[in-house]
């Protein structure tokens, strides 16, 4: 077995526009990994929440962006880590912090409730949760999301 990690780190805009950038880097890769289509497609909506909640709530108000960043724009970092059975995405911001495990209460199975029965502020984390194989939040200075999937390769079954 294999112990080398390699890390990539991706710095974009915190826009929404620039969300497809980090799903063709995690697609190439969670493919040159090994990882299925399938489990490739559960990667990337999860890494697309992840983006999602950094651009829609870490740093507010539009036009307040440049003043919480001394001037520069906003960004979103995303560190994948490469390991020989399992990759890691780390989506970070430097935006407002939130209650990480308030949100993580909210994130109830959706089993039997009904459309006004679900809250949209835990749906984002709870399907996060349901399509990786861990998920780690922390919101201490900005906030930081840690979703790992591991690779079962043939023979380990």
């Amino acid at each position: 077995m294999n112990d080398k990690e390699d890390l990539i780190t991706l710095k974009v805009p915190a826009a929404a526009e620039y969300i497809d950038l980090v799903r063709l880097t995690l697609y190439g890769l969670a493919a040159k990994i090994g990882f299925s289509y399938e489990e490739i497609e559960d990667m990337k909506v999860a890494v697309s929440e992840a983006c999602n909640n950094a651009v829609l709530h870490a740093y507010g108000d539009i036009r307040s962006r440049s003043v919480l960043t001394g001037g520069g724009a906003p960004q979103i970092e995303v560190r994948f880590v490469k390991k020989y059975d399992a990759l890691s995405i780390i989506v970070k911001d430097d935006g407002s912090s939130f209650d990480a495990a308030a949100a993580a209460k909210l994130a109830q199975p959706v089993d039997g409730k009904t459309i006004d029965e679900l809250q949209a502020g835990g749906l984002g984390l709870y399907l996060m949760q349901a399509l990786m194989d861990d998920v780690i939040v922390s919101s201490e200075m900005g906030t930081e999301v840690i979703l790992t999937k591991r690779l079962i390769r043939s023979g380990e079954l």
